[in-house]
């Protein structure tokens, strides 16, 4: 029998993990829920599924729910949800909510679909971070598995993301260190990749040429670290001769703080990620 998704939300971290389910399950078995109809719609029509007429239609029929809201609109979602989930998971045939919304705990989805109760049988929910390199395959997707989802729901849930990145399992009190880390770090290395482009303008080089080149050392070094096993430091030193141009470069991120500061944005960010809990 197959496996059905659908996707709440049709934004793009949303479309991305449903672009990487298409091996998976195929475009018949996936759909999208959206107030935006036509963004809905579109998505939809990219990868060949369907589109639901309501949240509550979308719950009652995938097997899988990606929850691919904004953690401020995710309130108002649950609660339109909560009577058609729950009584899937009274039926034995539960939907499994897969939520990627930063700050909201396991515990307080839960909340919020049970009302606060203790429910004989819980909603199973999943909490994932992804990043948006998912969107080219390439992401990094953590997921907390709570007690009580089965192993082979599990193993399911990482293959439907396996096309989209790397999937990892965690316990769930890290993700907001994921948060600041994965979740946020893209915008951080794209900062990176202008800079270093702006440092090859200013050295003289063609502005499309710049970028071009530093998108592709960052990429290339970040293989090196992948492929190799080796210490990013190891690394760094093989590039680094005695009184060469590398070492000058260093020294001058050096005076900058420069690894201070990467590591307090990591932080600032994980903070903002616990505060939004």
């Amino acid at each position: 029998m197959s496996t059905t998704i659908a996707c709440i939300g049709s934004g793009n971290m949303g479309s991305a993990l449903m672009k990487g389910a298409l091996a998976f399950a195929g475009g018949e078995n996936i759909g999208f829920a959206d107030a935006d109809l036509p963004r809905a719609e579109a998505a939809a029509r990219i990868l060949g599924g369907r589109v639901y007429a309501s949240n509550t239609e979308a719950v009652l029929q995938g097997d899988f729910v990606f929850l691919a809201v904004k953690p401020q609109a995710l309130e108002a979602v649950l609660g339109e949800i909560a009577p058609a989930a729950k009584e899937r998971a009274e039926s034995g045939r539960p939907a499994v909510l897969v939520s990627m919304a930063a700050g909201w705990p396991i515990a307080k989805i839960r909340a919020a679909l049970h009302g606060g109760e203790t429910p004989r049988t819980p909603v199973p929910v999943v909490r994932i971070m992804p990043n948006t390199p998912a969107l080219v395959s390439q992401g990094v997707i953590v997921m907390a598995v709570p007690p009580g989802l089965s192993e082979e729901k599990a193993r399911e849930l990482e293959s439907i993301l396996g096309a989209a990145g790397m999937v990892d399992r965690l316990e769930e009190k890290y993700l907001d260190a994921v948060t600041g880390l994965s979740g946020s770090g893209p915008a951080f290395v794209y900062l990176f990749i202008e800079s270093l482009a702006d440092g090859g303008v200013r050295a003289g080089l063609p502005r499309d040429k710049a970028l071009r080149y530093a998108a592709q050392t960052v990429l290339g070094s970040a293989a090196m670290v992948k492929e190799t096993g080796k210490h990013p430091g190891e690394l760094k030193d093989m590039v680094t001769s005695p009184a060469g141009t590398t070492i000058a470069g260093i020294s001058a991120l050096e005076n900058g703080a420069f690894r201070g500061i990467i590591m307090n944005a990591v932080e600032a960010a994980y903070r903002r990620a616990c505060e939004m809990g």
